[in-house]
C-alpha cells in the first residue's frame, strides 16, 4: 500500500482520478474511475474563505468519490501560482486564497497526490483538445469571466512559462492607470470582466440588455484581441465563460480587423463549446500526459 504525504514525488498514476476547477465564483468537480470519462459532475459556489472554501472542496469531493480510493488529483485554480505550482500568489478575486498552498491542502483533504495548474489553461487545455479548439495546431484560449485570463496551447501541450499567464492585466488604457477611477489600472479585465461590468452597471452581466454596453465591450476586448495575435500568433482563439456568450463574434472581428494591421487577417475566432466542464476535461488530458507539458 502506498501512503500519500506532502512531500511524496509526482508520478503518473492509475485512474480513480479526482478533477476539479476553482474559478472565481464556481467550484465544479468530477471523478474519473477510468482516465477516460467525467463522471459525478458538480458545481458549487466558490467560498471567498479559503478554509470554507478547502471545507466545501472536501466535502464535495466526498460525496462524488464514494467508496472508491482516489488515486490522483488535478484541476485548475483562479489566480497566478509560484513557481512550484503550489501556492497561490495572486488570485484577484478570491484575495483570502491569496498565500495559500493550495496544493498542500487538498493533498492533505483527499490523501492523493496533486497536481495544480492556472484554470485558464487547464480550460484552455480542454477547449483545445476536446472542444472549439480541436484540429488546430496553435490555439489561444480566452475566459470572459469574473475575472479575464487566457493561455496558448500549441501541439497539444501547454505554453511553458515562470508563473503562468494573466493577460487580463495587459494595460490597454495608459491614462486610466495614471489617473485611476472607474476604470482602475487601465486593464483589460477593467473594461470586459464579469466584476467589472457588475460594479460599473450594478447588474450582473447576464441581466444586462442594453446592447450598447455589449457594443462598448466588444470595441475594449478587440484591442485585447489585437495584444493576443501579435504576442502568441494562433491559428484560432476561443472565448469561453459567462461574458462571452454577449459578445458577437462578427462584431468582435470586424473591430479586430480594423485595428489590426501587422499581420493580413485575424485569426479564426469562436466560442468554447465544453461549457461548465471545459477545465475538467483540461485536467483529465493533463493527468494523462502531463509529463509531455
Amino acid at each position: 500500500m502506498i501512503f500519500w504525504k506532502e512531500d511524496s514525488p509526482t508520478v503518473l498514476t492509475r485512474p480513480p482520478y479526482l478533477l476539479f476547477d476553482i474559478g472565481g465564483t464556481k467550484i465544479r468537480m468530477a471523478v474519473s474511475l477510468d482516465g477516460k470519462n467525467l463522471e459525478n459532475p458538480v458545481v458549487v459556489g466558490t467560498p471567498r474563505d479559503f478554509n470554507q472554501g478547502m471545507q466545501v472542496f472536501a466535502e464535495t469531493a466526498k460525496k462524488i468519490i464514494g467508496q472508491n480510493t482516489i488515486n490522483f488529483v488535478t484541476g485548475g485554480m483562479a489566480g497566478s501560482m509560484d513557481g512550484s505550482k503550489a501556492q497561490i500568489f495572486n488570485s484577484p478575486h478570491l484575495p483570502d486564497w491569496s498565500g495559500k498552498n493550495i496544493k498542500k491542502a487538498i493533498g492533505e483533504a483527499i490523501r492523493a497526490p496533486v497536481l495544480v495548474e492556472n484554470d485558464a489553461a487547464m480550460v484552455g487545455l480542454g477547449e483545445a483538445m476536446f472542444g472549439a479548439g480541436k484540429g488546430f495546431r496553435i490555439v489561444v484560449y480566452i475566459t470572459l469571466s469574473t475575472g479575464v485570463n487566457g493561455s496558448r496551447i500549441i501541439d497539444g501541450k501547454l505554453d511553458r512559462s515562470s508563473y503562468g499567464f494573466e493577460i487580463g492585466h495587459q494595460i490597454i488604457n495608459f491614462d486610466a492607470g495614471v489617473t485611476g477611477g472607474d476604470w482602475g489600472r487601465g486593464e483589460l479585465e477593467d473594461y470586459v470582466s464579469g466584476a467589472a461590468i457588475n460594479q460599473r452597471f450594478g447588474k450582473l452581466p447576464e441581466e444586462i440588455e442594453d446592447e450598447s454596453v455589449w457594443e462598448n465591450v466588444t470595441k475594449y476586448l478587440a484591442y485585447g484581441i489585437h495584444n493576443v495575435v501579435v504576442y502568441w500568433s494562433p491559428e484560432v482563439i476561443v472565448l469561453g465563460g459567462g461574458v462571452s456568450k454577449r459578445i458577437s463574434l462578427e462584431r468582435l472581428l470586424n473591430y479586430s480587423d480594423e485595428i489590426l494591421t501587422i499581420f493580413p487577417s485575424v485569426p479564426i475566432l469562436k466560442k468554447a463549446t465544453l461549457g461548465e466542464m471545459g477545465g475538467l476535461y483540461g485536467a483529465l488530458f493533463y493527468i494523462q500526459n502531463f509529463g509531455l507539458n
